[in-house]
Parts: C-alpha cells; structure tokens; sequence
C-alpha cells in the first residue's frame, strides 16, 4: 500500500474502494458481462438478448435493445468532505498544525511519517517531477498541492485554493 492509500485510510475515504466498486460513470468493460448475457447456443453475438430471430435465422440488427448501464454506486457519488474531516482532525490535535499549506502538518495530522525521506517516497509515488524533487521546499509545495488534487479525484471536496 502506497502513502497515498495510507492518506486515503486515515481520512476515511478507502472504505469504498475496499469493496471495488466502480466509479459513478465509469463504463462496464468486456470483464464485467453480466452472466445472462454471456454468449451460448441460444444466447450468442448474433442472437442475444433484445435482438429478435428473423425468418433468416439471423439477429435483427434495428430491434436491438440497449446494454444495460452499470448502476451507479451512491456512496461513489457523494462527495467526501476532506477540509471538514481535516479540520475535525486539527482541533482535537494537540500541536497547532497548518495542514492547509503545509504537507508536513498534514501527514503529522494524519499520524503518517511526515519525513524527508517519507515525502520524496509519496512525491516519487504521485510523478514529482525531477526538477521539483532536487529541492526540498518546491517539492514539499508540489506534494501539498498533488495530494490535494488527488484527494479531489478519488471523492474529495477540499477548497478550490488547494487542489491548485
């Protein structure tokens, strides 16, 4: 498990992922055939399900019906409120920690290792670009703003000032 997961864990938003859900949105791949409309000597390419036999023997093409659309999973579609949780977090904590500027206060908040060597591995993790991971303030402002924005991808609300 990578750091980000472990950020992910202790805000509490790895709950869904843990039951591999799918993505409000997301398109159901050639692996997610429901077993109904797998292909058989009644049920094939040409024959399946909303596409009538003709006198040919062949599907009609014009009655066939839609694919089902993957349902949706609601907990995927409600928004994770990360500031709220971060807060809650900082007002219980008992050093003042400035986790909306800083990477370190945030993993520290979070009860992660908030080390150099801890942050190059999370930067080296989210694509830090080389130029960035060479100094450590400029990679520490690059790390804040990437987790951010990736907390935002993942479900997260955070400010607009801080997924950059």
């Amino acid at each position: 498990m990578g750091l980000f997961d472990k950020i992910k864990d202790k805000l509490g938003m790895n709950q869904d992922a843990k039951q591999d859900t799918p993505v409000a949105g997301a398109t159901a791949g050639p692996e997610s055939v429901f077993p109904d409309e797998r292909p058989s000597t009644t049920n094939n390419a040409t024959t399946g399900p909303g596409r009538p036999v003709t006198d040919e023997g062949s599907a009609s093409p014009t009655a066939a019906a839609p694919a089902p659309a993957p349902a949706a999973d609601s907990a995927r579609t409600t928004v994770f409120d990360v500031a709220a949780k971060l807060d809650e977090k900082a007002a219980s904590h008992p050093e003042k920690l400035n986790w909306r500027t800083s990477i370190v206060d945030l993993l520290k908040l979070l009860d992660l290792d908030s080390s150099l060597g801890a942050r190059k591995e999370l930067a080296t993790e989210l694509g830090c670009p080389a130029d960035k991971m060479g100094d450590s303030a400029q990679m520490n402002m690059w790390l804040h703003t990437e987790v951010m924005r990736k907390l935002v991808e993942h479900g997260g609300s955070v400010p607009p000032e801080l997924a950059g």
